[in-house]
């Protein structure tokens, strides 16, 4: 006997509402997951932020933070820290180099208040450079061209730099230079002797006539070497022709001999 044939079943059009809908609901707690996730995230960071915010307002802080950063901490309990982290080490040194110029500031003002009339004739420049404070005579102003004899009209102006130098303790170096037109006399072979000549005149009058002492007192002669403007014009040479004398800080001392 013949098998009855099932009866077939239509198909079914709507099955993807059911993929459909679980897709949504996968995605809606997605979201809802998300939403609270975030929302602990941030409770979880003001918490932190307030925590780290506390912990930098105390000394036990700051005394962790530059023990890592290689500093140390004063009895203030204020680290340090900074100056030999990254860029620290630049820091220092500019600040070092500020205390070897403070230094002298107070002669650099005095002097430049008592000198004010030599400045303002050009006779004398002041400045306060990296090895101490320099007061540079032009040499019209000390010497004769081609001569070491010191002008009587300078002794006013290098009585009050003798008097600066015998308020302090640091040691002062007498610097002659020429410009590059060459010399040959019977008293001087060369610009070397003529720029030395003139170091030893200002410091026989600095000693002899004001007793600044000698021990403190160097000189140097310069020649032609170490001009401050091109010696291809007479404005030029003029400016090279001068006598420099340097009240010398910490770090000017460095280049000179040590003394026992």
């Amino acid at each position: 006997m013949p098998r009855k044939k099932k009866p077939v079943q239509p198909e079914n059009h709507e099955r993807w509402l059911v993929s459909y809908a679980d897709f949504i609901t996968l995605l809606f707690a997605f979201f809802v997951v998300m939403f609270a996730t975030s929302q602990t995230d941030k409770g979880k960071a003001q918490q932190v932020s307030d925590s780290v915010k506390k912990a930098l307002e105390g000394d036990k802080m700051t005394q962790v933070i530059s023990a890592i950063l290689g500093g140390s901490v004063t009895d203030k309990g204020k680290g340090n820290a900074q100056m030999r982290g990254p860029g620290g080490a630049k820091q220092a040194a500019e600040q070092k180099k500020d205390e070897k110029l403070a230094e002298l500031l107070p002669s650099l003002k005095v002097l430049s208040e008592e000198l004010k009339n030599e400045i303002a004739e050009g006779k004398i420049t002041i400045s306060m450079q990296a090895r101490g404070l320099v007061v540079s005579f032009n040499q019209a102003a000390l010497f004769p061209p081609g001569g070491d004899a010191i002008s009587p009209d300078a002794y006013d102006g290098l009585e009050k730099v003798a008097s600066a130098i015998l308020k302090i303790s640091n040691p002062v170096r007498l610097e002659g230079h020429t410009d590059s037109t060459p010399i040959s006399t019977v008293r001087f072979r060369s610009n070397w002797e003529l720029s030395s000549a003139r170091s030893i005149a200002i410091l026989e009058l600095l000693s002899n006539k004001w007793g600044v002492p000698r021990n403190r007192l160097s000189i140097a002669g310069y020649a032609d070497t170490a001009p401050l403007a091109s010696n291809d014009t007479e404005i030029g040479r003029a400016r090279n022709r001068r006598a420099d004398i340097i009240i010398l800080n910490e770090q000017g001392v460095l280049a000179e001999p040590a003394k026992k």
